[in-house]
């Protein structure tokens, strides 16, 4: 338990988090990767480069800092936050060495502003922190661990398979090495794909989107190839050219946060931009699974024919569930964008609703969604990396 004096200290500091907190996560992560190079291989290089995961951090530790005196209200991202150490393989061993540093930024930043005082409040909140995270997971560790065909942080997977699904998507089909069973997993869940790139240095993560339902004998992922000169391509460009069936990856069990409801029998909306339809194709094969009966409708945005994957696919399943809907929307082709009408006239009252996509997209999608008069309890999003904040704009 921390003193009243700590809590009140710490909660001293939120006006200048909430101002510094980004310069305070930048020098953070400079000093901790100068400090301890062999960390690149845990953390994602391209977030790193757009900035992603220092806002990432930055909220965090202003959410934390704010709720310093009642941390159960961080504990849904505290949660979510987990599911991703725990799908990078981020050990207990590592939280003494962000701590030191984080610290150690803080100071740097703040300079004569950052007394002893406030030092000495922060290390202390820091460890109550540290411990709610190395707690949780423990407990992910253990219980994926124990799961029939589990395994602790990562092994060997083949590439069983390709598929081109778009002119931009292919799905990697992916088998592990020892024959062992895949364990089940939740519709949305990811894992994370570990490899190196001849002549790097150091290995590359990324975590993508399960895009079928569990019950197979091969996870897939289905990848978007990126320009080479943006952050992300590099990886998706060496999934694409520099992989091949028969090759071997490293993967980790599956995680998230973000997952299909499947005890409920609400209607579900499932809506998507681009790419953000892999943990969609999942939901709706998992709904076809189990409850066929089930409302649904599927709504996705792509920018043109040709940039879609699972069309065929999709209709198929669609001509055999009796409840379903399925609409799509090319941009570059003249059907314009989800909008709040759109919605308005594919959305069913009293929905469960799963959106995922590029940032600008879900910020568009959920703003208009509450515009409607849509609760914001019954919107489930996902981000691709880091969690950002959405900026809101309802329409009035």
């Amino acid at each position: 338990m921390l003193s009243q004096q700590t809590i009140d200290i710490v909660k001293s500091t939120v006006p200048v988090l909430e101002q510094h907190g980004k310069t305070i996560t930048t020098v953070f992560y400079k000093n901790m990767f100068a400090a301890h190079p062999e960390l690149l291989n845990i953390f994602n290089h391209a977030n790193q480069s757009k900035g992603r995961q220092q806002t990432a951090l930055a909220n965090t530790v202003y959410a934390a800092a704010a709720h310093i005196d009642n941390l159960e209200a961080i504990i849904p991202a505290v949660v979510q936050i987990a599911h991703k150490h725990v799908s990078l393989g981020i050990q207990k061993e590592h939280y003494p060495i962000v701590g030191y540093h984080l610290l150690g930024a803080i100071k740097e930043v703040l300079g004569d502003a950052a007394t002893p005082e406030i030092i000495a409040a922060w290390g202390e909140a820091y460890e109550v922190i540290a411990g709610a995270f190395i707690g949780i997971e423990k407990n992910m560790y253990d219980n994926t661990e124990d799961a029939e065909g589990g395994w602790r942080t990562f092994k060997d997977f083949i590439i069983a398979d390709k598929v081109q699904e778009s002119e931009v998507i292919t799905s990697f089909y992916l088998k592990p090495a020892d024959g062992e069973k895949l364990p089940t997993y939740k519709p949305g869940q990811y894992i994370t794909v570990r490899f190196s790139i001849p002549g790097d240095e150091f290995t590359l993560n990324r975590q993508y989107s399960l895009s079928q339902a569990p019950g197979n004998d091969t996870f897939r992922i289905s990848v978007k190839r990126e320009d080479e000169c943006v952050p992300n391509g590099k990886a998706s460009v060496h999934l694409h050219n520099g992989l091949n069936i028969g090759d071997t990856i490293e993967v980790s069990a599956p995680a998230g946060d973000f997952y299909l409801d499947t005890e409920s029998t609400t209607p579900v909306t499932l809506i998507s931009g681009g790419v953000g339809i892999t943990p969609m194709m999942a939901m709706y094969q998992t709904i076809a699974n189990v409850s066929p009966e089930r409302p649904v409708a599927f709504l996705h945005s792509a920018r043109t024919r040709g940039h879609q994957a699972f069309h065929k696919v999709l209709n198929s399943l669609t001509e055999t569930l009796p409840n379903t809907k399925y609409e799509v929307l090319y941009s570059e082709e003249g059907d314009g964008f989800i909008n709040r009408e759109f919605l308005a006239k594919h959305v069913a009252e009293g929905s469960d609703i799963y959106v995922c996509g590029p940032t600008p997209f879900m910020q568009a999608v959920i703003s208009a969604l509450v515009a409607n008069g849509v609760a914001e309890d019954k919107i489930h999003f996902e981000f691709f990396g880091p969690a950002e904040e959405l900026r809101m704009e309802y329409a009035q």
